[in-house]
């Protein structure tokens, strides 16, 4: 069941990492709806570097959770597993409930193509990853 849940979770963060990297190298396809905008103009204008460090950091976060999942082996003690894979569903969590702007479940901003996707998409997919997240660290307990 662990390992399972680890691999569906491995290959979603997986999946976005290699987006964010198709993006950084200059991809166009899907860029433009998920990036905030306010007033038709987006909020943010993200770099390559910035891009790709999220690509990295998303990885990390798929290699953390098959280490939790057990899908591989790393010379980490249970306990630092344990707390950095919470913080991490935290952190999904955090985004799934926004900035009460622009981000999340509790965004003010709307009728935008990135809050229309952001509601049906994005902040549902991130309380998915916490709660997966969170099934997974149980384990570890």
């Amino acid at each position: 069941m662990t390992a399972i849940l680890a691999a569906v979770i491995c290959t979603v963060l997986s999946i976005l990492a290699l987006w964010h990297v198709y993006w950084a190298f200059g991809g166009m396809l899907g860029k433009a709806a998920a990036i905030p905008e306010l007033n038709g103009a987006p909020t943010i204008s993200p770099s390559p570097a910035g891009t790709l460090a999220v690509a990295v950091a998303l990885f990390v976060a798929a290699s953390l959770v098959a280490a939790v999942g057990g899908l591989v082996t790393v010379a980490w003690s249970p306990d630092l597993l344990f707390w950095c894979a919470r913080g991490l569903a935290c952190l999904f969590l955090l985004r799934a409930i926004g900035d009460f702007r622009f981000l999340g479940f509790f965004k003010r901003v709307r009728g935008t193509r990135f809050a229309t996707l952001d509601t049906l998409v994005y902040a549902p997919l991130c309380l998915a990853l916490s709660a997966g997240i969170f099934v997974l660290t149980d384990f570890l307990a």
